[in-house]
């Protein structure tokens, strides 16, 4: 309470003395200009001079009030116009999570009117446009993107693809992804995307010529590489020999694919199955068992065994006894077993024959080798063990199927 009376003393005291100097010191303006003449005293110059600044800034500040008002009011300004867009943004991207494919369509491309960078609202647009299938309209739509965007080509070629699958355009989106591969080599999307692409249509010889850009992205491991690699290599091998009207011609094509793989590759047990398995279809057993018995020196492998045992060199007595051999390093093996089974039956030896399916069977059931026993029993006469084994190959087949559904009755009851 004192500080508040000390104060006001203060401010007394200030006033009695700035009105004691104004009496003593009153000043004098004169401004004289032509025809007008204003004279007076300092202090009441000041005051008329402060007076006319108020009266300016109050002016300003109605003024400014004035137009304010008139943009919030006004459904036109910038101000509301640039309110609308955000609105239309908002629920565009709301109604494209929604699927209100039509909403979203017309809201986008609202908000991407007057936008200098409109790039997710022109993709989400011709997202919703596909929908509906206008897909004219989306072409148009992603045209735009790029023209007010030029430097986004790779997401709108993206896009672009995904737009082409969803129309089932693969052919057509295999081209736009190889066009923006050509363009940006290392671009880790696009090397992905067109990889799995190029698998989905079995495109093998591409998808070869792609590994070395796939390895530098890094973006893959280094199983996921291999088994692309696998995948490549026997897709290629499979399909040269699809020429069916021209066999030799086809064996031709064949080995011409085989000798493009690495010394590396064709050490590899998977892709030595792929290539054997063309070319027993090719009927060129010879070469099939030579390479199968060069490759089995290096390891035995369940896939090769199985195909040794369905090769048919010249020499079956020999092919026999290299198998027997085998049996030093894996006697409790029911593959090889099983080819000792098929060779034995080649060499008409049919006791050894049962003997080595009986052992398979033993270790392991498995639908083929019933079915082998079941053959050779029927041959032999044992019509009764033979239909066991057949209904047994059978059973063992069905199990590895996939479950049939259930059928539902009208009532609603399984």
């Amino acid at each position: 309470m004192k500080r508040i009376y000390l104060i006001l003393l203060m401010v007394v005291a200030c006033a009695a003395a700035l009105g004691m100097f104004i009496a003593e010191h009153t000043g004098y303006v004169l401004i004289s200009w032509k025809s007008f003449r204003y004279e007076s005293s300092l202090w009441m110059f000041l005051a008329v001079l402060a007076m006319v600044l108020g009266i300016l800034y109050g002016v300003r500040t109605l003024i400014k009030m004035t137009l304010a008002s008139s943009g919030i009011i006004n459904p036109w300004s910038r101000r509301n116009k640039g309110r609308r867009l955000r609105q239309a943004a908002e629920q565009g991207i709301l109604d494209l999570a929604q699927g209100h494919w039509k909403n979203a369509l017309r809201h986008l491309r609202r908000a991407a009117e007057g936008q200098t960078k409109p790039l997710v609202y022109l993709l989400g647009a011709a997202n919703a446009a596909e929908k509906l299938g206008y897909s004219e309209e989306a072409d148009q739509l992603l045209e735009q993107a790029l023209i007010k965007q030029p430097s986004a080509e790779v997401a709108i070629a993206l896009a672009h693809a995904d737009l082409q699958l969803q129309r089932a355009d693969d052919a057509g989106a295999q081209e736009t992804l190889q066009a923006m591969h050509e363009i940006h080599p290392q671009h880790p999307e696009v090397l992905l995307r067109l990889q799995a692409l190029l698998r989905q249509r079995q495109e093998w010889s591409a998808l070869i010529g792609l590994l070395p850009s796939l390895r530098k992205c890094k973006r893959l491991s280094t199983e996921q590489l291999q088994n692309i690699e696998y995948q490549a290599w026997s897709g290629r091998l499979a399909s040269a020999c699809q020429l069916k009207q021209d066999p030799q011609h086809a064996l031709q094509l064949l080995e011409t694919a085989w000798n493009g793989l690495s010394n590396k590759l064709k050490n590899d047990p998977l892709l030595v199955a792929a290539y054997t398995t063309e070319l027993l279809r090719l009927n060129a057993h010879e070469q099939a068992e030579s390479l199968l018995r060069h490759t089995l020196k290096n390891g035995l492998h369940d896939a090769l065994l199985e195909l040794y045992g369905r090769t048919q060199a010249n020499d079956a007595a020999r092919q026999l006894q290299l198998a027997e051999s085998w049996l030093k390093q894996a006697p409790n093996n029911p593959i090889l077993l099983r080819a000792l089974g098929r060779l034995s039956l080649r060499n008409q030896l049919w006791g050894k024959a049962r003997d080595y399916f009986e052992s398979s069977l033993r270790l392991h059931r498995q639908a083929h080798t019933c079915a082998e026993l079941a053959r050779l029993l029927s041959h032999l006469g044992d019509t009764q063990r033979s239909n066991q084994l057949f209904a047994e190959s059978f059973q063992l087949l069905e199990q590895s199927l996939p479950t049939l559904p259930q059928p539902v009755l009208q009532n609603g009851h399984t």
